[in-house]
């Protein structure tokens, strides 16, 4: 508007831009009120941080989920500036991470601009009306699952340093629990392969010991005027030892539970060596929402989490509480005359459905003169059709008078 009452003042880019976010007519708001102007403004102002905000949110999130899983102490020495080897960002999963951020906001954003945007001025009063919020109370539902959805990521990096303090705390335990359980289980197998191999043991260090003795014996029976009848005893003896000691050490059942035992310690070790990485996998998303609950307190968690509900659902209640201005009637306006430039007419609550609903009725009266200019039309064709069968009818007759041998085959 430009005139001698009002002057509009000029829009910028960035106005322009907010005025998009909200899902206003620029066209209208710059020949409406700086009032009206700025309302906008701000409204778009919200939309785009809200998605801002979850393109950081989604992106953190993401990598917390894909990032190599490490000791949670190490990340901590990264961001207190401790000297370690540790390298505190995976590039790969962080360049993922931005390009699954941006799109999670732009759909966020696009989300929350359909809520806003569909979303009605209510009765045009400052005062939300029980009906408003009946009717508000689904874009309400989404605005706080959303809010929901942006608040837990960001609530983890802001407690971050508690939440790697107390979760390296957790690996030791789990990795400790680990270690216990394999002992547990490798150990009750290791014993049981233990006790045949000391059976068989046993068994060669018996007969190992009677063959010492029996090489005494023959020593004996030598230094005391010969060996005679005995020491042919002793050496039969001696022989059969030693065949059975070959035989224990050769029984393939033996040398089995030989190289069972040997794997089973090799498991067991290797599993004892791999409880770091078993337990650093402990780190994920759940157990860090989890334990900033624990760290930070409900309060203090609900707190974060209404701070990011009232922005996304700041919206939805400002544009019920917004009193009509310029703006609003100007686009009624427009409205009016787009509607009576296509021919729409609606007269409101012009009928009771039958759940006793008033129900306004709308005619389209240029698809209505379209209609009735097809069916009479089609009526015309009609006519001149029948009109161009009777000529033709009355032609064949006339032909059949003056020519009807032409109309008569004979047998």
């Amino acid at each position: 508007m430009d005139n001698q009452l009002y002057q509009s003042p000029k829009s910028s880019r960035f106005m322009r831009l907010f005025w998009k976010a909200a899902g206003a007519d620029r066209y209208i708001l710059e020949r409406s009120t700086y009032g009206d102007q700025i309302k906008y403004v701000c409204l778009g102002g919200i939309i785009i941080a809200t998605g801002v905000m979850a393109a950081i949110a989604g992106g953190y999130a993401f990598y917390t989920i894909f990032a190599p899983k490490g000791n949670a102490i190490d990340s901590f020495k990264a961001v207190e500036g401790i000297q370690g080897d540790y390298d505190p960002t995976h590039i790969p999963t962080a360049l993922i991470s931005i390009v699954f951020g941006l799109i999670w906001g732009a759909i966020i954003f696009n989300i929350d601009r359909f809520i806003v945007t569909s979303t009605g001025k209510g009765d045009g009063t400052e005062a939300i009306t029980r009906k408003e919020l009946i009717g508000a109370l689904p874009r309400i539902i989404m605005g706080a699952i959303i809010a929901l959805t942006i608040s837990k990521p960001v609530e983890i990096r802001m407690f971050k340093t508690e939440i790697d303090v107390a979760l390296h705390a957790k690996q030791i335990k789990q990795e400790q629990l680990y270690k216990t359980e394999i002992e547990k289980v490798a150990n009750s197998e290791i014993e049981k392969k233990q006790a045949i191999i000391k059976r068989q043991l046993n068994r060669i260090a018996q007969l190992d010991s009677i063959s010492t003795v029996r090489k005494a014996d023959i020593a004996y029976e030598i230094s005391h005027g010969g060996c005679h009848g005995k020491c042919d005893a002793f050496k039969e003896q001696l022989a059969q030892n030693q065949a059975e000691v070959s035989k224990i050490n050769s029984d393939p059942e033996f040398i089995k539970v030989k190289k069972d035992l040997e794997k089973l310690e090799t498991d067991k070790q290797t599993k004892l060596r791999e409880s770091g990485k078993v337990a650093a996998g402990l780190d994920g998303l759940l157990e860090r929402i989890k334990l900033a609950h624990e760290e930070a307190g409900w309060v203090i968690s609900l707190f974060v989490t209404l701070l990011f509900m009232t922005i996304e659902l700041t919206p939805i209640f400002f544009k019920l509480m917004l009193i009509k201005s310029p703006y609003d009637y100007m686009e009624e306006n427009i409205k009016e005359l787009i509607k009576a430039d296509k021919g729409i007419e609606i007269q409101h609550d012009f009928y009771t459905n039958g759940e006793g609903i008033e129900r306004d009725l709308v005619i389209n009266h240029q698809a209505i003169k379209l209609l009735k200019e097809k069916i009479r039309l089609l009526e015309v064709q009609s006519e001149l059709s029948n009109e161009a069968i009777n000529a033709w009818k009355q032609k064949k007759q006339d032909d059949i008078v003056q020519n009807p041998e032409e109309y008569i085959s004979e047998a």
